[in-house]
């Protein structure tokens, strides 16, 4: 029997909408699936009800794979794929393995000679380099901040630092509920001329992408509370 197919699903990063966010085909592809692993059950049920209405839920088999599943459990996931059934990877918003907890397990497919297929979709990584106005020939994603605000303030010095010698694009991310802590820290810790890029709530309607100095910032700021955000150092180009 031939194996089956680990497909990477894009979801949204936020809003209603997914008709002019996910691609057709891959749309399509993400419906013929009975089997996903997901970070969190009642966002896939409800992300594949949006994609497609009569979706039937109670023929499909979820698994869950979040920062608390034992790794021991991560082969059992990949049962289905000996068996010819293809599965599918979905996070909580966004594309899969990136920032995300489902790279452990894609991992494990290549480890097994297992084919992965990553399918089209939104990253909000790339969406803030390229609407940023920085340097997207050399460019370094940190995933998220440290929660100590010394770490953090260091870490984000060290950016500020490395951009100005190097011209590097440095993107990193925090909980929305810390999100304001970050934006004090960068107003409050970097140089009047650092320019910093903003994007929060990316793909929405009220997404919302500024790239200003740290001086600028501080006169123009505005709350970011509860708001996907991603942010970004670097040198105008």
């Amino acid at each position: 029997m031939n194996k089956g197919t680990l497909y990477l699903i894009p979801t949204t990063l936020g809003g209603d909408s997914t008709s002019d966010i996910i691609p057709e085909d891959v749309r399509q592809q993400t419906i013929k699936l009975r089997y996903f692993v997901v970070e969190n059950i009642k966002f896939a049920r409800r992300y594949l009800r949006k994609i497609d209405r009569s979706f039937p839920i109670d023929d499909s088999t979820f698994y869950v794979l979040n920062k608390k599943t034992d790794p021991s459990e991560l082969h059992a996931f990949l049962s289905p794929i000996y068996e010819g059934n293809n599965i599918g990877i979905m996070s909580e918003a966004g594309c899969p393995g990136v920032a995300d907890p489902g790279a452990a397990l894609i991992g494990l497919a290549h480890h097994s000679n297992l084919k992965v297929k990553p399918l089209v979709g939104p990253s909000s990584i790339l969406l803030t380099l390229i609407g940023s106005g920085f340097s997207g020939q050399e460019f370094a994603f940190h995933g998220y901040l440290p929660k100590d605000r010394k770490d953090r303030i260091h870490i984000l010095k060290y950016y500020e630092t490395d951009t100005r010698k190097t011209g590097k694009t440095h993107l990193f991310m925090d909980t929305p509920f810390r999100n304001m802590n970050v934006l004090d820290d960068l107003l409050n810790s970097l140089a009047d001329a650092t320019m910093i890029c903003i994007a929060s709530n990316l793909t929405t309607v009220n997404e919302d992408i500024r790239t200003m100095s740290a001086k600028d910032w501080r006169v123009k700021a505005y709350d970011l509370a509860k708001k996907p955000t991603m942010f970004a150092i670097g040198t105008i180009q």
